[in-house]
């Protein structure tokens, strides 16, 4: 019984403070304790319902003030609103550009330097660089019998 007039209790504190630990410690309420009841999914969804209905509170206020602000010729909470509220104030980055991409197969000697880069800059698998050793070791063994 006890549990449930808490469990209402912080329902509607965060109704009107949607962060959690304030709530919680208005009400005397654990962590611990809000966590083990939140595996029931009724109060989850009621809390979660309620942080959403705080945070809109909480966002209304915010938007009054703001307003208040601008009515006191505050510059900063003018440029606030338009950025957030009129297109030609807000940030903004406009790429344009084609691209043409032509497949072309790498020359050996791209594909050397290119093997070079990766394996310096460690990028290369082990397997990969064994295997180019012994290419490069087989191929002077051989130059070395003829």
């Amino acid at each position: 019984m006890k549990r449930d007039k808490l469990k209402n209790s912080l329902i509607e504190q965060l109704k009107e403070m949607p962060i959690l630990q304030i709530s919680l410690k208005k009400v005397g309420i654990s962590r611990a304790s809000y966590y083990r009841w939140r595996k029931d999914q009724k109060f989850a969804k009621e809390v979660d319902a309620a942080i959403a209905e705080g945070e809109e509170l909480i966002t209304d206020l915010s938007q009054s003030q703001l307003v208040s602000l601008i009515r006191d010729r505050n510059f900063p909470a003018l440029q606030l609103w338009l950025k957030a509220h009129h297109p030609k104030y807000s940030n903004r980055v406009e790429l344009t550009g084609n691209l043409n991409i032509k497949e072309e197969p790498l020359t050996p000697e791209q594909e050397e330097l290119v093997e070079k880069a990766l394996g310096l800059a460690g990028l290369l698998e082990n397997n990969q660089t064994k295997q180019k050793n012994e290419r490069n070791t087989s191929k002077s063994t051989g130059e070395n019998k003829s």
